[in-house]
């Protein structure tokens, strides 16, 4: 069956791709913005799937992801995409100097919605640590900055099909395409 994903981002396309590669999930793209809410995750992504579902006249899926950092009160959370483009990586290394807590989570929430659906959303988490500096060129946004818990590596170091066999977005992704599997007549 045939989803649009709703996104600017060709790496996020790109992750979803290889994920639902063999599900009988067939992506087709579109960047049509949305309105973005100032809340959780979870609300900017069941928002976005029902409003772009409504605009599209078609099932869609979005996705929005964060890093939360404990130690920094989970900034930058929701507003990441954000962050990244305004402080960037060094930004986060600078508010994390001399910081010993080091604890992070990357986070997503992928909504799915039909024209005549209610939303549903979908959250991935994977749990790690800010390193004390970017480390790899692989990935995009935080990704050379974030360790995965029991890795000596940051995401920006592995290769696309390892961080997919564990990110958060993997997981959150994952998660959809059970449910809509067992939800839905997949060819």
């Amino acid at each position: 069956m045939k989803i649009t994903f709703i996104t600017g981002n060709r790496h996020k396309l790109s992750e979803a791709e290889r994920i639902f590669h063999g599900t009988g999930i067939e992506l087709e793209h579109a960047d049509i913005g949305y309105p973005e809410l100032q809340g959780t995750l979870e609300e900017v992504a069941r928002f976005g799937a029902e409003h772009a579902a409504r605009v599209m006249d078609c099932p869609v899926i979005v996705e929005d992801a964060g890093l939360f950092i404990r130690a920094l009160k989970w900034f930058p959370g929701p507003y990441s995409a954000y962050v990244q483009d305004t402080i960037g990586n060094s930004g986060i290394l600078k508010l994390m100097e001399n910081v010993e807590d080091r604890y992070a989570e990357f986070r997503s929430a992928v909504g799915f919605c039909t024209p005549n659906s209610e939303p549903e959303v979908f959250l991935g988490v994977v749990k790690g640590r800010i390193g004390t500096e970017e480390r790899g060129t692989r990935g995009f946004a935080f990704d050379p900055l974030f360790y995965p818990e029991g890795m000596d590596k940051s995401f920006g170091e592995i290769s696309t099909s390892e961080k997919n066999r564990f990110s958060h977005r993997s997981r959150a992704l994952k998660k959809f395409a059970r449910w809509f599997i067992e939800n839905y007549e997949v060819i």
